[in-house]
């Protein structure tokens, strides 16, 4: 039975009476004319190449008129960038002063104030709200004057505990406009997790809703944030809004947020704050060791937030931008609320799941809410790729203009059903490189001169101001084509993290130690003939097979090829003679699994013919899923302990979605292991 949604209180009340109603071959498209006002006058006359060759040639001469353009200053800056990433000291639009809210709230008010900022898409189809720029600063106003009543001001760290709502934004814009500093954590970590979050970052206050809903499940969200407050002295008050009817218990630190909103003006004077103070922290997923908590600051981040929304999505005015990711993850940061806002554009808020109430949510929320841009993950694309065509050509997809892919490399079956049967061979697909720490997307096939092909499955080409290297093993740069090597970037542009909160060291030691005066991605990539990179996966998670390395993610690559395997997943194990051996564990369809055998060999000789024969996995092992984070994320270490047979000690299992896929994994390798001893015996 689905949950319902709470019709009552100021914030709820207000919004509702808004509710409405192939093979690998290089494809070419027009590319759109840039905005009005995208550039000065200086720029306004370049080609794509030559903005690009600017932006990296003379990035003070290029990022300098990119943010007096683009921003509403205070106080305008006087020296563009200020960076040794020797020593990690980054520093963009000195001098300069701003307020983040105003350049995505205040801004397009004044110029069309009825124009829809947010589309909640809620978690039952066709419930959606919609609100207005005039709408959204009022409830930011007032939620921005409830912290400040109760003693949170400019540098206080605020923890946001909420899925993906209209007021999740209001929570974040607020504290952007008081100075204070948010950190938004997904609202399905345990409340360890979230306590562990809350004491790095010595949180003053919290807010939460009284519960989520999601995939027509309720899910306790006060209930949680009240264990984890236990353990966090720093925090003064808990801010809790109803989501659904059931009412909760308030302790003598909880906040009814409505209540306390009511009574605030709807006029918040903004702070003007300078360019490098902290906006936000957003914390690692923590699948290994400590979190850490990623600084983004105020200028910097905005703008290049911003341009690369435009840039590489192709953002029209009056476009619907339809980014699926929750605001806990850095793509909601930048994707769903201030890259969209900043270029007062309508972006969509999905609170619901890919599946829920059937396999063709996506496509029917396209349809009817009319999305220009649809942005969503590889992993979710698998998942509907399982149920075939008939839930996409359901429905109309006509106003799609642009696809994109984000969160890990794109396998070449899912990019091409993602282009053919849902962009219907149509839509440029952006395969988007990026990470919490660069703040925007890094590589992607757009933006391009006009004609530029789009290789299937490839990041491809560097954006504005970033400039790739490939480093070689023993830290020397590579040259020339045709090359595989550590992803590096060789200059700072503006998105790009400031610090790792509390440990300047650590985020030195991880980011700029590896190789000296470069921004070292963790990432590998191959650089094609042609100049463009193709991300190659996690640099751990390449292994050494009898003196080759190998990507996972080149061996995942080719088994997903085969029709019958909708996902897999690949890590290496030690082996006596070879070193290191792939172990390959795959999802089949699921009316495919009695001829498991037959597939199993297929898919030997796919990877021998794909990449080479010592590429083959030495193990095998069907599964009917894998284990993945609430985000998304395979968690290879689960499968690593599976393989090793260390299942004794998991470690943290919190942020998986369904801790229980662990005991079937196990299972699964059980009876694997007996069958290989069987036919040992024989």
């Amino acid at each position: 039975m689905a949950a319902r949604s709470r019709g009552s209180g100021l914030f709820w009340a207000a919004l509702s009476r808004r509710r409405a109603p192939g093979p690998s071959r290089c494809l070419s498209y027009q590319p759109h004319a840039p905005a009005p006002g995208t550039w000065s006058t200086e720029l306004s006359r370049l080609s794509h190449g030559d903005l690009y060759r600017l932006s990296v040639t003379d990035p003070d001469r290029f990022w300098g008129a990119a943010a007096a353009d683009r921003l509403r200053w205070v106080e305008p800056f006087h020296r563009v960038r200020d960076c040794d990433l020797s020593s990690g000291r980054i520093g963009w639009f000195l001098g300069g002063k701003l307020n983040v809210s105003v350049n995505c709230l205040d801004v397009h008010v004044e110029k069309h104030p009825d124009r829809v900022a947010l589309i909640w898409e809620q978690d039952e189809p066709g419930t959606e709200v919609k609100v207005t720029y005039r709408e959204l600063l009022e409830t930011t106003c007032r939620l921005a004057n409830a912290l400040k009543s109760h003693g949170i001001n400019k540098g206080d760290r605020v923890a946001i505990y909420m899925p993906v709502s209209p007021l999740a934004v209001a929570a974040m814009l607020a504290c952007a406009r008081i100075g204070a500093v948010h950190t938004v954590v997904f609202a399905g970590f345990s409340s360890d997790a979230l306590a562990g979050r809350i004491q790095d970052a010595g949180c003053k206050a919290v807010i939460t809703f009284n519960e989520g809903v999601r995939g027509g499940r309720v899910i306790q969200l006060k209930a949680t944030v009240d264990a984890a407050v236990k353990t966090c002295p720093s925090v003064q008050h808990v801010f809790v809004c109803q989501r659904t009817e059931t009412p909760v218990v308030m302790g003598e630190r909880d906040v009814q947020l409505e209540e306390a909103m009511s009574s605030q003006p709807a006029v918040c004077a903004p702070e003007a704050l300078d360019s490098e103070d902290l906006l936000f922290l957003l914390y690692t997923s923590g699948s290994t060791g400590k979190p850490k908590g990623i600084v983004h600051t105020q200028a910097g981040y905005l703008l290049y937030a911003s341009l690369t929304l435009q840039h590489v999505f192709d953002y029209r005015d009056g476009d619907v931008f339809g980014c699926v990711a929750d605001v806990g993850w850095i793509t909601g940061h930048s994707y769903v609320v201030y890259g969209p806002l900043c270029n007062g554009a309508t972006t969509v808020l999905f609170e619901s799941t890919p599946v829920y109430p059937n396999p063709g949510r996506y496509w029917e929320t396209v349809e009817r809410l009319r999305i220009s841009q649809f942005y969503g993950a590889p992993t979710a694309l698998r998942l509907l790729l399982k149920y075939g065509e008939s839930w996409v050509k359901k429905y109309d997809r006509s106003s799609l203009r642009t696809l994109g892919s984000v969160g890990e490399p794109i396998n070449h079956e899912a990019w091409h059903w993602f282009h053919s049967v849902v962009g219907e061979g149509r839509c440029p697909l952006v395969d988007t490189w990026w990470q919490t720490e660069t703040g925007g997307v890094c590589i992607a096939p757009r933006p391009a001169d006009e004609g530029a092909p789009i290789v299937p499955a490839m990041a491809m080409r560097p954006f504005f101001g970033i400039q790739p290297v490939l480093m070689g093993e023993k830290g020397e740069q590579l040259s020339g084509n045709d090359i595989t090597g550590a992803l590096c970037i060789s200059q700072p542009w503006p998105g790009i993290a400031r610090s790792i909160y509390g440990d300047h060291q650590r985020f030195v030691d991880t980011y700029f130690k590896p190789y000296p005066g470069f921004y070292f991605s963790g990432d590998g990539a191959y650089r094609s003939e042609d100049g463009f990179y193709q991300i190659t996966g996690r640099m751990d998670d390449v292994i050494n097979v009898s003196g080759h390395r190998l990507g996972t993610a080149e061996i995942e690559d080719a088994l997903d090829e085969h029709p019958a395997v909708p996902e897999t997943a690949v890590i290496g194990i030690p082996h006596d003679i070879k070193g290191e051996v792939p172990f390959a564990f795959v999802v089949l369809k699921e009316d495919l699994s009695d001829d498991a055998p037959a597939v199993l060999q297929q898919l030997r000789d796919l990877v021998a013919t794909k990449i080479a024969k010592y590429a083959v996995p030495e193990h095998f092992l069907v599964v009917t899923r894998l284990p993945k984070t609430r985000s998304g994320k395979i968690m290879r270490r689960i499968l690593r302990k599976v393989a090793m047979e260390t299942t004794e000690d998991l470690g943290d299992v919190s942020t998986l979605d369904d801790p229980s896929v662990v005991k079937e994994i196990i299972e699964a390798h059980e009876a694997y292991r007996k069958q290989r001893q069987e036919e040992k015996k024989k």
